[in-house]
Order: C-alpha cells, then sequence, then structure tokens
C-alpha cells in the first residue's frame, strides 16, 4: 500500500486533487457531487479520480446505487502514517 500511495498522491498529476479527496473522506463520507461541490472541481474529475482510489483500495463505495457515499477503506486506515508523511512532502 505504501508505493500505492506514493504512487497515487506524488507520482501522478492528479495527486493533489486525490490527496484532497481523501482528507474530505475522512471528514465525513461524501457522495461525488458533495464532493465536487465541496472542492471546487468537476464532477467528472471528482469520478475518475474516486474510481482509481477505488481500483487501488484506498476509498470503497457504500451499496446504494443513487448517491452513493464514498469512504476511507481499513486498509487505508492502516496506512494512514504513510498518506501523512507523502502529504507533508508535498506542501
Amino acid at each position: 500500500m505504501k508505493k500505492v500511495l506514493w504512487y497515487l498522491i506524488a507520482g501522478t498529476r492528479g495527486g493533489e486533487n486525490r490527496a484532497r479527496i481523501i482528507r474530505a473522506l475522512d471528514d465525513r463520507p461524501r457522495n461525488a457531487n458533495q464532493l465536487a461541490e465541496e472542492l471546487d472541481v468537476e464532477y467528472n474529475t471528482v469520478r475518475y479520480h474516486l474510481e482509481m482510489l477505488c481500483d487501488h483500495d484506498v476509498v470503497e463505495k457504500g451499496e446504494q446505487e443513487y448517491g452513493k457515499l464514498y469512504f476511507l477503506t481499513d486498509r487505508f486506515e492502516y496506512h494512514r502514517a504513510e498518506f501523512e508523511t507523502i502529504t507533508e512532502n508535498l506542501e
């Protein structure tokens, strides 16, 4: 997971937005529309980043179909310290 986090956050252009999404989800679960509004990012951009985060087991989708909420995974929580280290290096 450490390598995945480095790749997703520090190794690609969208890393800053993915870090912002993670921080927002850490506050509380949200759907893609809520994230787009809060972060002032296009809805399709948020959806793209959420899919990347889901594909790498950082974020998981809730079960409802409409207004699907996203949550941080237990696997991410286990590696939270690495995320904090990565984001400190970005600032």
